[in-house]
């Protein structure tokens, strides 16, 4: 399903995948602020479509935002279970690793989930082996 909503000008390439983070207070009184905040906190999109419609924004570098058509995509990330199915669906918790430095660190705790949010396991992509635990790398939507 492909939503519409606004991203600045120097980032509406299709192709281009983002991270939503959620609203800004400077937007508060914007007329268009219902369009640009319309997708889920936390959630990643690919955008699909590029529109030829662009407005004007105090936010944005080059003071412009334009109309895209985005789909949200999978989340890659790590699981700790020994078995886990395509479609499964299950809640997420936060893993307690401290190594800053471990290139998977990203993906024990990806931006956005909260303990307890339900998670669809979507596709298994393999296993990755971090010290002498294995886990299983998954991408998720929730």
């Amino acid at each position: 399903m492909t939503i519409i909503t606004l991203v600045g000008k120097e980032l509406a390439k299709e192709g281009t995948e983002f991270q939503y983070f959620g609203s800004l207070l400077e937007c508060r009184g914007c007329k268009l602020r219902n369009v640009c905040f319309n997708l889920e906190e936390g959630k990643w999109y690919r955008i699909v479509k590029v529109r030829d419609k662009e407005h004007d924004c105090k936010i944005h570098d080059g003071g412009k935002v334009v109309t895209v058509e985005v789909e949200e995509i999978p989340v890659p990330m790590l699981i700790d279970h020994r078995t886990v199915v395509e479609g499964e669906t299950m809640e997420f918790r936060h893993m307690n690793c401290r190594d800053v430095e471990c290139d998977e660190q990203e993906l024990c705790n990806p931006h956005g989930l909260r303990d307890g949010t339900k998670i669809k396991v979507i596709k298994v992509l393999g296993t990755v082996k971090c010290g002498d635990k294995e886990f299983k790398k998954v991408l998720v939507t929730w």
